[in-house]
């Protein structure tokens, strides 16, 4: 197998049939997809159970989810490390011309320097869109019983209604905060 193919993004008929079949898998043998579950999982297992009852669970019946966590950063790492050819992330024109009018460098990575470089991410702004923003999500992912992922690729193939709604909620949240809020704080 040639290396260049594995440091292209999979196109979607690819990626879409293994992430099918990594949900069939789960549903075949009962179990739940979402990384906050498992995030749950890792803090009652360090002891959270002891403080908060919300932890005070069986995690070792969730215990194989660990595994999978730990086999999903280690093939982060490696996909990163080995596998990246180093070319900029593209994003479609008109998005790249959105984000240069917010003084947002496009089709560089994933995370803009603008945000996130460390002389941004430690100034007042940075501070306050960072701790925000990842309170927000934090809360809402424990309001929402689940993330993005968990609901919207688990819980929409498993034909749940609360992930529907949930969905729907992030889909408004989105807009929300590319039409209102980013322009708003970068202008």
């Amino acid at each position: 197998m040639r290396m260049d193919f594995l440091q292209q993004p999979f196109s979607w008929y690819v990626a879409g049939p293994l992430i099918t079949v990594n949900l069939f898998l789960l549903f075949y043998f009962g179990q739940r997809f979402g990384i906050s579950t498992g995030m749950k999982t890792v803090c009652a297992a360090l002891g959270a159970g002891n403080k908060y009852h919300f932890f005070k669970y069986n995690w070792k019946a969730d215990s194989w989810l660990l595994i999978y966590i730990l086999g999903t950063v280690i093939g982060g790492y490696i996909a990163f490390h080995f596998f990246n050819a180093g070319a900029p992330v593209v994003v479609a024109e008109k998005t790249a011309a959105a984000l240069q009018q917010l003084h947002i460098a496009a089709n560089q990575s994933f995370e803009p320097a603008e945000i996130f470089a460390l002389q941004n991410a430690f100034s007042l702004k940075g501070i306050l869109l960072l701790s925000i923003g990842g309170f927000l999500i934090g809360f809402g992912t424990r309001w929402a019983n689940g993330c993005t992922s968990g609901h919207a690729i688990a819980g929409l193939s498993d034909l749940q209604l609360p992930s529907l709604i949930a969905v729907i909620g992030f889909f408004i949240g989105g807009l929300l905060m590319t039409h209102l809020i980013i322009p708003f704080l970068f202008k």
